[in-house]
């Protein structure tokens, strides 16, 4: 999913900490897919409800937000909205793959090698209809924003956060960089001891920051000349060219300047190159959206996880109160912000 700059841009690790008090964008296709991959019981089978629906995405949503929240960070989720026709091959691919990944677990689990089974049903998540609009209503509930994008999420965070609105954006793809996102937070919904598919090692994923001035910087090379990089290696709109990785494209876009001259220096060829590079610069957006963060709606939560969902009571109600426990905190800091200002 999206391109892979981790070769070539540099990154730093920080902790939950250093985001306390900031507002962060979140691609919301992403962290689902991220919730759904890894909450699964040993034999990779997602958490469900009673009438048989998939939950693994609405309990990574709660818990993750809430320990969000605790850590005083304000998230907001970005939707996905109609993809680029350009897209539809990659959408196509991997839902080949998908269905590849899901005839293998069941072979896995059938013959009782869990691991294997583990790491293949990580692979065949899927995002339904279904799972979005359930997710919409959790986080509406929590009182966290939710903003649709026209077509992509990781573009719209990244205006939002190019306009100010959010400090940053997060995904665990680079595409927020494209698409101009000063800021992109990587493994918000991530961090912690995940374990390594196919495998009963773990490994520790820390939160990364990469800031897009920065990287270019280290680079040296403008975000235009870094999107041409990126279409020469092959991006959700397109297949890239064989051989081409991220070190290579950059030496060449570093010595022809731009993807055009190039693709003729190479005698190479990639079509609607145009038009994939004015997706990443002239994208659709919504300029006006809501970014109000409101006091969660406790019944409506419990009936909808605890009710529809088959959600344990107790656990959810220990959520909401950390929730509740957090904002009240808050609004006695502010209130006592403004006795200070006049004392």
């Amino acid at each position: 999913m999206g391109v892979n700059l981790s070769d070539i841009v540099p990154f730093e690790e920080i902790e939950i900490e250093d985001l306390r008090g900031r507002t962060i964008a979140i691609d919301a296709y992403n962290a689902i897919y991220q919730f759904l991959s890894v909450i699964r019981q040993p034999d990779g089978t997602p958490l469900k409800d009673f009438k048989g629906r998939v939950t693994s995405h609405l309990s990574g949503l709660l818990y993750r937000n809430v320990n969000l929240i605790e850590s005083g960070i304000l998230p907001a989720y970005v939707f996905d909205g109609i993809p680029s026709k350009l897209k539809k091959d990659t959408i196509a691919e991997r839902g080949e793959r998908r269905a590849k990944a899901q005839k293998e677990w069941k072979d896995a689990v059938e013959r009782g090698d869990l691991e294997v089974a583990f790491s293949k049903a990580t692979q065949s998540s899927r995002i339904t209809n279904e799972i979005v609009e359930s997710s919409r209503i959790l986080l509406t509930y929590l009182g966290i924003p939710v903003v649709q994008a026209p077509e992509e999420g990781e573009a719209q965070a990244a205006f939002m956060a190019s306009k100010g609105d959010v400090w940053a954006a997060s995904s665990q793809d680079f595409d927020s960089l494209l698409f101009g996102a000063p800021r992109l937070v990587r493994n918000l919904t991530l961090t912690g001891r995940r374990k390594l598919p196919g495998s009963r090692r773990y490994r520790t994923v820390n939160l990364e920051m990469i800031e897009l001035n920065k990287a270019l910087e280290h680079l040296g090379v403008t975000r235009d000349q870094l999107i041409d990089i990126c279409i020469m290696m092959g991006t959700d709109f397109n297949p890239g060219i064989k051989g081409i990785g991220p070190k290579k494209a950059l030496t060449l876009i570093k010595e022809y300047g731009d993807l055009e001259r190039s693709l003729d220096a190479k005698d190479l060829m990639i079509e609607s190159f145009k038009e994939i590079r004015s997706i990443f610069l002239d994208y659709e957006k919504m300029t006006e959206y809501d970014l109000t963060w409101k006091p969660a709606q406790r019944e409506k939560v419990m009936e909808f996880l605890v009710e529809e969902h088959d959600f344990t009571p107790g656990r959810v109600e220990s959520a909401l109160n950390k929730l509740e426990s957090e904002r009240e905190e808050k609004r006695e800091q502010a209130a006592q912000s403004k006795l200070d200002m006049f004392s």
